[in-house]
Parts: structure tokens; sequence; C-alpha cells
């Protein structure tokens, strides 16, 4: 059933636990979300990145993820990730999406808030979901075009207080915008992990003193179940996670076509199925750590 974000944030807080958001980029890592969603019983956030354009438009996505929302037997909300401009969001509000993502948190401060306003009083009146980020989420190789040619870590900056997530700033934003789940900054990742990051979980701990609404967290890909399920008792309730998903397809392509002999034919249409199975086993793995089975 399609639901807004809101929903599965309002049931994550009282469990006690977080909602996996999983990218799709094609409709093979649809089918593998789905299916482990189904699978496990448990409600998914279908996202659309726009850095996947090349791969699948919005509008194509919002087909393939609506269809898949309505007919799923578990809660399932389609968000828009990391939308890039004001525009981005409306053109997913008018697509139907239950819940976006205004991300302006490489602006200056006032302009993010200014902006997150203005596309929570949008959303808002047409019953949508909005999420904000707050502070700095590390970059590092995913594979695609746009990624930095270097990885970020916090050397790469003066200190922690410049990319981490300040609890009194974060209060003032939420006061001021009304967002309803914010994207918070403590360490975590994008992409593939170069090095261990230097994870701040206490500071998840802070913020939720200052303000109770969900958290979200981006770049969470490579830590272990226990750091997972640490975030997620300070306050993490959404988890981004993407990369190593799509890193389980891929390999999973790979060494299947190692153990084809030169001469023996491969047909295509038996890769990405190939690649949807191992994808569906390694979402299933993470929405069972994410709801804090042991």
């Amino acid at each position: 059933m399609l639901v807004s974000l809101k929903e599965l944030m309002k049931d994550a807080e009282k469990g006690g636990y977080a909602v996996g958001a999983f990218n799709v980029s094609n409709l093979e890592s649809l089918m593998a979300i789905m299916q482990a969603a189904e699978e496990t019983g448990c409600g998914v956030i279908l996202n659309y990145a726009e850095v996947h354009a090349p791969f699948l438009s919005m509008e194509q996505a919002a087909l393939i993820m609506l269809d898949a929302a309505k007919k799923a037997k578990v809660p399932v909300c389609v968000h828009l990730d990391h939308g890039s401009s004001m525009e981005s969001c409306i053109q997913a509000i008018r697509l139907g999406f239950t819940s976006v993502m205004l991300d302006a948190s490489a602006e200056d401060y006032e302009t993010n808030v200014r902006e997150t306003k203005e596309i929570v009083r949008l959303a808002h009146s047409v019953g949508v979901t909005v999420e904000a980020e707050l502070g700095h989420i590390f970059s590092s190789d995913m594979g695609l075009a746009e990624s930095p040619k270097e990885a970020e870590t916090l050397e790469s900056f003066d200190s922690a207080e410049d990319v981490y997530t300040d609890p009194a700033t974060a209060k003032d934003f939420v006061e001021r915008t009304g967002v309803d789940v914010l994207a918070i900054a403590f360490g975590t990742t994008h992409g593939i992990y170069t090095k261990k990051p230097k994870l701040d979980l206490e500071r998840i701990t802070k913020i939720k003193e200052a303000i109770d609404i969900p958290f979200v967290m981006h770049g969470g890909s490579g830590l272990s179940k226990e750091e997972f399920q640490t975030a997620i008792r300070n306050g993490i309730r959404k988890i981004n996670y993407y990369t190593y998903m799509t890193l389980a397809g891929g390999r999973a392509v790979k060494e299947a076509l190692d153990q084809k002999s030169p001469d023996e034919n491969i047909f295509f249409h038996d890769i990405p199925m190939i690649a949807m199975e191992a994808m569906k086993e390694n979402v299933k793995e993470a929405i069972q750590v994410f709801g804090m089975e042991v």
C-alpha cells in the first residue's frame, strides 16, 4: 500500500526501529526491493535519486515505483532523494511521490532554511512529507561520473564542527522550517568506504534531546550491525541504503559470468535476474538489521 513517509516514521518511532530507504535505479532494483519487503513483511521506502537519471528518468521511475507501492501488501513510501532544486521537488509531488527531500545543505544556512520552509509549505498542503539535510555527509567512490575524484574524510575539513550537525542549529532549523524528518551528519560516508569512518554516534542522542523528530542516516553502507543498531537506538529512523546493494548485484553477475566457458552462450535476459536475486538477499539482510533483529 502506498503511504507517506510520515506514516512509516510514526510506526518506527513507536517501535524503536529504522525503515530502509533503497534507491531504485532500474526495474530489477525495484523488483529486488519489493520482493525483499514482501518476504520480510516489512515496510520500505523507495528512493529515487536524480543522480540516476541517466539510467531512469523521474517520470519513468514514478510509473513503476507508484504501481509497485500501490500493489504491495506492506506499506511503501515513494520518496525523492536529494532533490537538487525546488523545481525537482515540485515535479516529484505532481508525479505522485508521497515524500520529497530538498537537499540545500550545500547552500548557506539561511538559504537552506528559506528554501526548506517553502517546500514544506507546498508539500504539506497536499499531504506530502518533507526531509531536509543539515551538515555535510562525506562522499566516496560510487561508480558514477558525478562522484568526487578523491574520497572525503574528516581530515578533509578543519574540524568535526565544520561538517557534523550541531544540536542547537538543528533545533533552530526544525522550528523555523517545520520539516518532518532531518538527515543529520555524524561521520557516515556516501559510497564505498576507503577507510573506516570516525562516527560520533552520541551526537545523534544530543540532537534528539534538542528536537524530537525522526532522523535520517545517509551514507550508511559498510557500517557494522552494531553501529547501525546503536544509531537506531539513539534516534535514527530512516536509513538510506544503495551502494552495497548494487555491488551485490554486480558481483553476482561477475561470478556467474566467470563460471562460463569461453564458448558457452550467455543470454542477456539472464543477467539482470542474477543481479536481482543477489540484491534481494542483500536488502533482506539490511531490513533485518534495521528492524533491530539479532
